[in-house]
């Protein structure tokens, strides 16, 4: 579903908008992006302190969003189900940055399918592939992507869960686009199951504008391994929209 005035369509789903949602936005910006500033000049020196210390920070910046979201933005945060661990394969919606921040606060030391754009930002890029980014690059080659599902399998053997976002990008809340053509390709070669998880942060998160409400994550039954690929993407798909509605 589209907004026809041709705005996004999460604007279509937002609760109106308030001085205080202003308010508490700009006061979001400025301690969230102002926090990240300064862990991002420390995490140089702490990447020769050994992964644990790695670890802590990306997980202390993940944690400082969700605080100011909580906090400053007076957005709750509910999930519905349990979240997995182990080997398992997580395939979330995408309709905001809060997702993509929350992942190291949701579920227990995740390793992350991300753009490979994402590990050439200064400072925190080369964190966050010791943390456990599983670099995606759109055309990629056989070599690359065998790179890729060996580094995911490693994660999975430690053992850590596998997080990614089979719509490839974010999508706006209401949009219920095709999974992208690599997902099916990576359920079948790593041969995990999957869990989906749905999520609805879109009208509440996305852009400057912040606006006070619930986002939920929604976690949804698991898929076992080996199904053909239309099942598979068919079965995710359902899963990961049932908040757009």
């Amino acid at each position: 579903m589209s907004s026809q005035t041709g705005a996004p369509a999460s604007s279509a789903f937002a609760p109106a908008l308030t001085l205080g949602d202003r308010l508490r936005s700009i006061a979001f910006a400025v301690m969230f992006f102002g926090g990240s500033v300064l862990l991002g000049l420390f995490t140089p020196a702490t990447r020769n302190f050994g992964p644990a210390i790695n670890r802590w920070m990306c997980e202390v910046w993940s944690g400082w969003q969700r605080w100011c979201t909580v906090h400053v933005l007076r957005i709750r945060v509910v999930v519905e189900g349990e979240i997995p661990t182990g080997p398992v394969l997580i395939a979330v919606k995408h309709e905001a940055m809060f997702e993509a921040v929350d992942l190291p606060t949701l579920i227990d030391y995740p390793a992350i399918f991300a753009k490979v754009e994402l590990m050439k930002v200064p400072g925190w890029g080369k964190s966050g592939m010791r943390y456990g980014l599983v670099p995606v690059e759109r055309d990629q080659g056989a070599k690359t992507l065998r790179k890729m599902i060996a580094a995911a399998r490693q994660f999975s053997a430690i053992p850590r869960p596998l997080v990614i976002f089979p719509e490839g990008t974010r999508v706006n809340h209401g949009d219920k686009p095709e999974l992208q053509s690599g997902f099916a390709g990576i359920y079948k070669l790593i041969g995990l199951p999957v869990v989906p998880i749905a999520v609805n942060s879109g009208p509440l998160f996305r852009g400057f504008w912040k606006r006070r409400g619930v986002i939920t994550y929604r976690v949804g039954d698991t898929i076992p391994a080996g199904l053909p690929r239309e099942e598979i993407e068919a079965r995710v798909r359902e899963a990961i929209n049932v908040l757009n509605d």
